[in-house]
């Protein structure tokens, strides 16, 4: 299965529970999504389905990608759990591929404290995971009938209600939080010789799960950066690690440093900013002002 090295390392961890092979693909320099270009390389015989991941609230490039299955009769999954509400070309994440997952765990767009959600519009996968998640019950609802091997994923009633509430609020939500990516871009922008700031790609919509920046000079070392700017009272986080360097992935599968070279250089040069709902423009100039200062401080 084609997916991403540039995530949180479930996207490849849930292809390892099913017994199949992660096969990573470098990300775009730009959207840190996967390469669309570089995807088909990648392709062979046993290749059944690309995960795509749309990462940071940021629309992979969904029209390339779908052609590419197309051609080659392969499956779309789509994680998209930093990406609720974003769009490509006018259509919601989560509706191009068979099925596709969003996760509601606290720092996420909206939240049910942990879990999230499966949609799909395939009747059959509709029933294999309303069975799964309820120990393998089967669909006839009878009482205590079990045909397939399950566990528990049920939500409970209280995450539920409060997941229900947090839906009510989440256009505003998100609102909110394209108001302060607006802010950091204009803040930041002017300094583009020492940071890169988001895209949003034509035809896109973003739905803001993190503001990363990326410093551009690779003889600063990211993580004084950060010891720094935590010293002053701004929390920082570097954002991701390439999943393909945890100690586990190099050992079962062989991989070193320079498989993915776009990825592990974003790896080591990127860093998430604070990011929450009650951040002001006062606090965001703040902010800003101090990031460069640090970094032109930083050699």
């Amino acid at each position: 299965m084609i997916t991403t090295p540039f995530s949180f390392v479930a996207s490849a961890n849930c292809i390892l529970y099913v017994g199949a092979k992660p096969v990573f693909v470098d990300i775009d320099p730009r959207t840190y999504n996967m390469d669309p270009k570089k995807i088909e390389a990648k392709i062979n015989k046993k290749t059944k389905a690309i995960l795509v991941v749309h990462i940071f609230g940021h629309p992979a490039d969904m029209s390339s990608i779908s052609k590419l299955a197309k051609k080659y009769n392969l499956k779309i999954i789509e994680d998209a759990c930093e990406s609720v509400r974003a769009s490509h070309k006018s259509k919601q994440v989560g509706t191009f591929g068979e099925s596709a997952v969003f996760a509601f765990y606290p720092n996420k767009q909206m939240t049910t404290g942990e879990g999230g959600m499966i949609v799909t519009d395939d009747e059959k996968i509709y029933k294999l995971c309303a069975s799964l998640r309820n120990q393998g019950r089967s669909d006839n609802m009878q009482w205590l009938d079990h045909n397939k091997l399950g566990y528990n994923y049920r939500m409970d009633e209280l995450s539920a209600a409060l997941g229900l509430t947090q839906l009510a609020k989440l256009d505003f939500m998100i609102g909110q939080r394209r108001k302060i990516a607006g802010w950091y871009n204009k803040y930041l922008e002017e300094y583009a010789n020492l940071v890169r700031v988001p895209v949003t790609e034509k035809g896109n919509t973003h739905s803001w799960f993190v503001y990363v920046i990326v410093i551009k000079n690779p003889k600063i070392n990211r993580n004084e950066v950060i010891s720094k700017l935590n010293a002053i009272g701004i929390s920082s986080k570097p954002y991701l690690p390439s999943i393909h360097l945890f100690d586990f992935y190099r050992k079962d599968f062989g991989y070193t440093e320079g498989n993915f070279p776009v990825s592990e250089k974003i790896s080591a040069s990127s860093l998430a900013l604070p990011f929450h709902l009650d951040l002001k423009e006062k606090d965001i100039k703040y902010i800003s002002n101090k990031v460069v200062d640090v970094i032109k401080n930083t050699q």
